[in-house]
């Protein structure tokens, strides 16, 4: 018997991110980034993750929606997709990514595998429940829920294992969870469980949800202390989003962001929620450093919520010149020895790979290995 996939991209998924929009969520703010300059890469991200499904299973049907909305990536993979509908009026919005998934549940689709961000997660289980089982490429800005595979090329080996019946990929009830995204805009953090879908599991090929931390409080702020007292003259410090992160921020007495970029030099805040360009205007030839967080529960260190600290803006850093914060709980709780990055540049993730300092506390640390998603 014929094995079928079914593909949903979200054209518009993760355009908000490099430009500090948090997300892409409404009309209003599409136009906001697209005026800030942000450019679609869910169909990129998609063929990342459809050449690695043709390399590990050949011979399925694929059944997606016309043009953006998987048909240009399924082409552009080498595919040969049945096109089963079409966004009804231009540009795809959350109604045509439900009708798709209504779609392929009715053609008895194997999996749906999408690429998109949380929103997109929850229109596609809103549809079809626990009636098929679903897939993410990760694409979004925020993605906390536990239907994405760490990474693109991952999402589409997995779908070919899942299909297949591969050794050590089993069907499990995931959370869908999903932000409030004008709350995430106004620095309130503000989380919902919509329900558990079914999705391929695989120890180490998919994300879990976004937990929250419980760390020694006293710890992280005399290391915040330590950090932003270890500040060198004319150098840019580019602070990532995260409750520990800004830490440094706060005591440094600036008024930063706790889920946007900030830039900091010679103990002064020059700029605040910053975008990719932003930040790039700003590196100029100025030596830089980036200091941030470890995402709970997920262990992703860059490509989660910090798109705005770009492969461009990492590569002008340099890889010495990361400093990753985190208490010591939360790494214990990831219960693996890796974190993880996902910038959309496979030759800087590997770059990066390899041993990494995580400071815990003042004078504390411990080494993880940094693992392409």
């Amino acid at each position: 018997m014929t094995k079928s996939i079914g593909l949903i991209v979200n054209p518009i998924a993760g355009m908000g991110g490099k430009v500090g929009l948090k997300g892409t969520d409404g009309a209003a703010t599409l136009e906001r980034a697209r005026a800030l300059g942000a450019v679609p890469l869910a169909n990129e991200r998609a063929g990342v993750a459809l050449a690695a499904l043709v390399s590990t299973c050949a011979g399925l049907e694929i059944h997606t929606f016309a043009g953006q909305m998987g048909e240009d990536a399924a082409l552009a993979a080498g595919m040969r997709p049945h096109v089963v509908g079409h966004a009804r009026a231009g540009e795809s919005d959350a109604g045509d990514t439900a009708s798709a998934a209504r779609k392929m549940a009715d053609l008895g689709v194997d999996l749906v595998l999408f690429a998109g961000g949380d929103g997109t997660a929850r229109d596609i289980y809103e549809t079809v429940g626990q009636g098929v089982p679903i897939l993410g490429i990760p694409t979004g800005v925020k993605m906390h829920s536990a239907v994405f595979a760490t990474g693109p090329a991952t999402a589409g080996r997995l779908a070919g294992d899942h299909v297949l019946g591969g050794s050590g990929v089993e069907l499990r009830d995931v959370e869908i969870m999903d932000i409030d995204e004008d709350a995430q805009r106004r620095n309130r953090l503000s989380a919902r469980l919509f329900g558990y879908a079914r999705a391929p599991y695989h120890r180490r090929r998919v994300q879990h949800a976004k937990a929250m931390s419980v760390s020694v409080e006293a710890e992280l702020d005399a290391l915040a202390h330590d950090v932003s007292g270890a500040m060198k003259p004319d150098v840019l410090y580019i602070v990532g989003p995260g409750s520990t992160a800004k830490r440094v921020i706060d005591h440094l007495g600036l008024e930063g962001t706790l889920l946007g970029v900030d830039v900091v030099m010679n103990r002064k805040l020059v700029a605040r929620d910053a975008s990719e360009a932003e930040l790039l205007a700003l590196l100029g030839e100025h030596p830089a450093r980036i200091v941030t967080g470890v995402i709970g529960g997920q262990g992703f260190v860059f490509g989660r919520g910090n798109q705005q600290i770009s492969a461009d803006v990492i590569r002008h850093a340099g890889r010495d010149n990361i400093t990753i914060m985190a208490g010591a709980d939360k790494l214990v709780a990831l219960g693996t020895d890796r974190l993880l990055v996902d910038t959309g540049d496979a030759a800087l993730d590997a770059e990066l790979a390899g041993f990494v300092q995580v400071h815990t506390a003042p004078g504390q640390s411990m080494m993880l290995r940094l693992t392409p998603a």
